[in-house]
């Protein structure tokens, strides 16, 4: 094979595995994406959150992920975090949020999401993290699993760290509407099916033990979904008569079929769109 083929070979072969970038200038972006063939971080230059003091109903959880969050970016010890519940109760909002508010006195604090398809990679990604001078907050958002997944071992390596350890400048912030990271009734099924019902699980249930915090976000009432609407209207200055605004908001929420956090915004964008504000 004469060397012009072998360096058509060559070519193709990187095109077909392209070669990993190197790390990012992490003093460029407040957050992070990352990305796999080829592997990369890319920089986000406007993080899409909300401010915290809109996140209305969901008090406790913000405060100790606020505290959590804040001893790990002064480089003291820290948990990694499972924020599990509702849909639309603000998980990912609250880990975004918080990230904004500690990092604006911890600028080196930075925020990288971590897709849940992409844990396979993990370990190329830490790698990348782990020598860096920065403190990050790797975020995983709508994690779960099901009963033949195995994206889960992957995970292990942030949580556990194998024998180097989870880096000690990572943290890792994961959202999902599971508690136990799987579907009730996978679990039960394969207890019923298993030779050792006691352990045929306990591998996956096991995984959201090793979340050092879990904050639980569960319903919110009436009367929390229409405080959400209301503390958006003061805070974007939209002024509707307070009767007229409960009946549309109530009206709203019953044709959702339900009250959460995501439906009050919902229904503030309509309302915002309809009073001509911009948001």
């Amino acid at each position: 094979m004469d060397q012009t083929t072998l360096t058509r070979v060559a070519e193709a072969l990187e095109r077909m595995a392209p070669a990993p970038m190197p790390a990012p200038d992490f003093t460029s972006a407040g957050g992070f994406v990352w990305h796999v063939e080829p592997d990369r971080l890319e920089p986000v230059a406007r993080i899409n959150r909300v401010q915290m003091n809109l996140l209305v109903g969901i008090d406790r959880s913000r405060d100790t992920l606020l505290d959590n969050t804040r001893r790990f970016a002064q480089g003291f010890s820290a948990n990694n975090a499972l924020l599990w519940g509702s849909r639309g109760m603000g998980k990912s909002s609250l880990v975004k949020a918080i990230h904004a508010e500690v990092a604006t006195d911890y600028p080196e604090l930075k925020l990288v999401e971590l897709q849940r398809e992409d844990l396979p990679s993990v370990g190329r990604l830490l790698m990348h993290l782990r020598g860096a001078p920065q403190r990050f907050i790797l975020f995983c958002d709508d994690l779960s699993f099901s009963h033949d997944d195995q994206h889960y071992k992957s995970l292990k390596a942030v949580l556990d760290g194998g024998i180097e350890g989870r880096p000690e400048n990572v943290v890792l912030y994961a959202t999902s509407n599971r508690r136990h990271l799987m579907p009730r009734d996978m679990i039960e099924n394969e207890r019923s099916s298993a030779i050792n019902p006691s352990e045929a699980v306990e591998e996956k249930v096991s995984l959201s033990d090793r979340f050092g915090l879990w904050l639980g976000f569960h319903p919110c009432s009436q009367d929390e979904y229409l405080a959400m609407i209301d503390r958006y209207c003061a805070h974007y200055g939209v002024t509707v008569d307070p009767e007229v605004l409960r009946a549309e908001a109530i009206e709203w929420q019953a044709t959702r079929g339900a009250r959460s956090g995501r439906v009050a915004w919902q229904f503030f964008t309509d309302l915002a769109g309809r009073q001509g504000v911009r948001l």
